[in-house]
């Protein structure tokens, strides 16, 4: 298992363009599973609507938890997102 801790700048958080970007990407590694956790909460990254019920806004912390045949890749993935959809 990977994780990647990221810190939202994006003034949005993850709402709408975005969540629905993060729930495509997730989907496409369909070997692996990508968690998100905010504080005690945790989703998987291909339930929209889970995602965006977790009110990730602005300067919040969430984890990137990977588990699966496609480690590397989607840690890769996930950090180019977060970079551009994220920041």
């Amino acid at each position: 298992m990977k994780t990647l801790n990221f810190t939202v700048t994006n003034e949005v958080g993850i709402h709408g363009r975005p969540a629905v970007m993060l729930v495509k990407l997730a989907k496409s590694f369909p070997r692996t599973t990508i968690t998100v956790k905010k504080g005690d909460k945790t989703v998987e990254a291909t339930h929209l609507m889970m995602l965006m019920g977790l009110g990730v806004v602005k300067n919040d912390n969430i984890d990137f938890l990977i588990n699966g045949g496609d480690e590397q890749a989607v840690y890769d993935a996930l950090m180019d997102f977060s970079q551009k959809e994220l920041s």
